[in-house]
């Protein structure tokens, strides 16, 4: 019976077949001691020199790294072994064997950064990455079960998109057959208030492109953002949303992945601290906080990354920061009404440095209002005359946001920059593997 690794513990005593590649090896006289893993788990096993074939066991005493092969052996409890338990090899077969003049490039060594991108295809093997992906696959799972649970409609929105959505300088142009540009999307938010108008509560779920020329630690040219949208909704709806979005992952992640983040070295503690209710700031609070802290930052200007380190860094919990100026915030935000100078908007800046999670708010309901907004901000009117009828037809308060997935990995798995956060990114200077 061919089992994965993760499920070792059920069969304790028996005996079972494992397909897998080799992590590692170790030798000890007639004994050795291959380290088997096949995505699910790793497993030491134990092969001694007295009860195996000559031809098996001089098989696995030279085998190299990473060739792949299938054990068959009994499994015991063993404390001391990755998992807590090993294998007696019976026997194995080798399926490919690695050529010893082209070894596996990754060593246990120190590599450089540039040497690991360029071999991410392989890197992505390591403990370590294996580790970050499967966190990743719980905040994934974590984002659907809560919207799915919470009358939410998941909707599928373009990936090619006529216009911009969150301003044109960062729209990565596609050539769409003969006579036709089309733009790869920054966001589906414009086609989720149309979805909304027909569901209520949907979100969307998928890849999205801003071509920044941005180097720093906090940006990708392509990462995934789950956005949700609601009808009839104010700006307290969408801060309610996000923040128990945030808890519900977070506490999926700690009661999931625990192993994940001991092997990343996650200090588990700042997760667990980061509870509801989130603090609550104005823009206006946060600018005389930053001016006290040393920040240059004028009145009217947009929050940088230093800034949103500075004003985190009191915090154990993710802080909102809302209403700030409309003149830094995408044309379709709704003002406010006792001061229109303020967009209806907030930003969810994680703890520990590790910058905006969430930005959203309440759109423009009114007709009139969205139509100058479009011309003010230099927008193709004609290319938003489906986006306004959502204003001709039965429009309503309404409002959601963005969540940058590999964002948010970065912060629970406690990682210095987001190219780990995601199997192959995509930067700047990296477009391969």
């Amino acid at each position: 019976m061919r089992i994965p690794i993760a499920e070792a513990g059920r069969h304790a005593g028996e005996t079972v077949e494992i397909a897998g590649w080799l992590y590692n090896l170790r030798r000890s006289g007639k004994i050795v001691f291959p380290l088997l893993r096949d995505g699910s788990g790793v497993l030491q096993c134990v092969a001694v020199k007295s009860a195996l074939p000559e031809e098996t066991f001089e098989t696995l005493k030279n085998l190299t790294q990473e060739s792949s092969l299938v054990v068959r052996g009994k499994l015991r409890a063993e404390q001391r072994a990755p998992g807590g338990y090993e294998m007696d090899v019976e026997s194995a077969e080798v399926v490919q064997r690695v050529a010893e003049d082209t070894p596996y490039p990754i060593t246990p060594k120190d590599h450089g950064i540039d040497f690991l991108m360029d071999h991410r295809h392989l890197w992505l093997r390591s403990r370590r990455q294996h580790a970050v992906l499967r966190v990743r696959h719980e905040i994934i799972r974590a984002i659907r079960d809560y919207f799915d649970s919470n009358g939410f409609t998941l909707v599928d929105t373009p990936i090619f998109t006529p216009a911009a959505c969150e301003g044109t300088t960062t729209l990565f142009p596609v050539q769409y057959f003969e006579d036709e540009t089309l733009y790869l999307t920054q966001s589906g938010q414009l086609y989720n208030e149309a979805t909304a108008m027909a569901f209520g509560k949907v979100y969307c779920f998928g890849p999205t492109f801003r071509a920044e020329k941005s180097k720093t630690r906090r940006h990708l040219t392509e990462f995934w953002m789950v956005e949700p949208e609601m009808a009839y909704a104010t700006l307290e709806d969408v801060k309610r949303v996000a923040e128990e979005l945030v808890v519900f992952i977070i506490g999926r992640v700690l009661e999931n992945r625990r192993p994940e983040l001991a092997v990343l070295e996650r200090d588990v503690s700042k997760l667990e601290a980061a509870k509801a209710p989130f603090p609550r700031i104005s823009y206006d609070q946060a600018v005389k906080i930053l001016q006290a802290k040393g920040s240059e930052i004028q009145w009217g200007g947009d929050l940088g990354g230093t800034d949103e380190t500075l004003l985190a860094e009191d915090y154990s919990s993710p802080v909102m920061v809302d209403r700030y100026p409309a003149q830094v915030k995408a044309f379709y935000f709704q003002p406010d009404a006792e001061r229109p100078e303020l967009a209806l908007g907030v930003d969810v800046l994680a703890p520990e440095g590790y910058g905006e999670l969430i930005g959203g708010g309440q759109r423009i309901h009114d007709y009139d209002l969205l139509v100058r907004r479009i011309r003010e901000h230099d927008l193709p009117p004609e290319a938003f005359n489906w986006y306004l009828d959502l204003r001709r037809y039965g429009s309503v308060p309404h409002g959601g946001f963005g969540m940058g997935v590999e964002r948010t990995v970065a912060w629970m798995c406690g990682l210095d920059h987001v190219r780990e956060t995601i199997a192959f990114p995509r930067m700047l200077y990296r477009t391969r593997p």
